[in-house]
């Protein structure tokens, strides 16, 4: 017999018992939330990415997109379970042709995400997919370049949340629905 499926704060629990905490990395004073520990246990992990492909599913998405690295480890399993394509967002000169580019703010200096310019159809609706949401830098210029591409944001879905970083305030007030299974606050 199937079991039912976990409540939303049981998958939380879950999760939260699941991804380890590494202390003081990559500095001093940072808990880093390590999803390798996620990764090895398969069973949780097929939990966390049903609860995607649900979210994917209510929100209509044509297309997955997920920025590197972490954001493929994730997003290519819903694209994968939902017979959907897959979009990379990558660092530059990783993707040959042409391609459209987002370069944003960091803690110190700035980076750049890049996408194959004709890898988003305009119209398509695009759930786009990461391990974890902090500050929410990331995930923005992901969102720019969809819209650049002519896309829709469907929706934007992360593991773990880290609310005490406030990423969804650099989404804005006119945010896409946002799933996060596990919010630390």
């Amino acid at each position: 017999a199937m079991a039912a499926p976990l409540s939303e704060a049981e998958l939380s629990k879950l999760l939260d018992e699941t991804i380890r905490t590494i202390p003081d990395f990559p500095k001093p004073g940072i808990k880093f939330k390590d999803i390798s520990s996620l990764l090895r246990d398969p069973a949780v992990f097929k939990l966390a990415i049903e609860a995607i492909c649900k979210f994917a599913k209510e929100q209509n998405a044509d297309v997955i997109a997920g920025a590197e690295s972490r954001g493929f480890i994730v997003g290519i399993p819903v694209a994968v379970e939902l017979g959907l394509p897959f979009v990379m967002m990558r660092k530059p000169k990783k993707l040959p042709g042409e391609c459209l580019s987002c370069t944003y703010d960091l803690e110190y200096g700035t980076d750049t995400i890049q996408m194959q310019a004709d890898s988003i159809k305009p119209g398509q609706r695009v759930l786009i997919v990461d391990d974890l949401i902090a500050t929410g830098g990331t995930i923005k210029a992901c969102q720019t370049l969809v819209e650049t591409a002519g896309g829709k944001v469907a929706g934007l879905a992360f593991i773990v949340e880290l609310s005490f970083l406030h990423g969804r305030d650099k989404i804005g007030s006119d945010a896409p629905p946002i799933l996060s299974l596990l919010k630390l606050d």
